[in-house]
């Protein structure tokens, strides 16, 4: 596995490099050789957040945490990425390594907490969409109190798009191809 770290305006210890390197790399035993991992450690207001992304044949995870401690948000980022992995275990099977769930069931007896969730949907809305600028939507989405708005961007030959609030602030533009 290739692993990546990124410092966000903050410098990390070498044991603190080393201790996040032998955690992401314990993340082997899912993956084939060709896998990328970047892990992203950035601190604000005093919350310190270890952030790791996996890339492994087209599918991307992805896992955060944040604590007063980076040690600790380094713990639990590696515990929600195997949660993940485990919950998603059985759509994930074809892509992921061969045997990568027998020693974790051999030491877990307790795999009936990472049973297949069910993707229900719950509820279907249709609506008319719109073309509008990037403003108008960002407008409309403030005026609803929602999170993100779907719209046609006016300013790329009508091409469905989605606008949304960043939690670090400011907002995201996801246009399709």
């Amino acid at each position: 596995m290739k692993i990546t770290i990124v410092e966000r305006k903050m410098q990390i210890s070498d044991e603190l490099r080393a201790y996040a390197i032998k955690k992401v790399t314990k993340l082997d035993r899912y993956f084939h050789k060709d896998t990328s991992a970047t892990i992203t450690f950035s601190e604000l207001k005093g919350r310190q957040t270890a952030e790791v992304t996996v890339r492994h044949s087209g599918m991307v995870f992805r896992a955060e945490e944040t604590t007063t401690d980076m040690f600790a948000s380094v713990d639990g980022m590696i515990r929600s990425i195997e949660k993940q992995i485990r919950r998603n275990k059985t759509r994930l099977e074809k892509k992921l390594r061969e045997g990568a769930f027998d020693k974790a069931a051999a030491n877990d007896a307790s795999m009936a907490d990472y049973v297949e969730d069910t993707y229900d949907v719950i509820r279907r809305k249709r609506f008319d969409v719109t073309p509008m600028t990037v403003e108008e939507a960002i407008l409309q989405m403030n005026l609803l109190g929602h999170q993100f708005f779907f719209f046609k961007n006016a300013e790329s030959d009508d091409t469905p798009a989605v606008i949304y609030k960043r939690a670090a602030g400011g907002y995201g533009l996801i246009e399709s191809n």
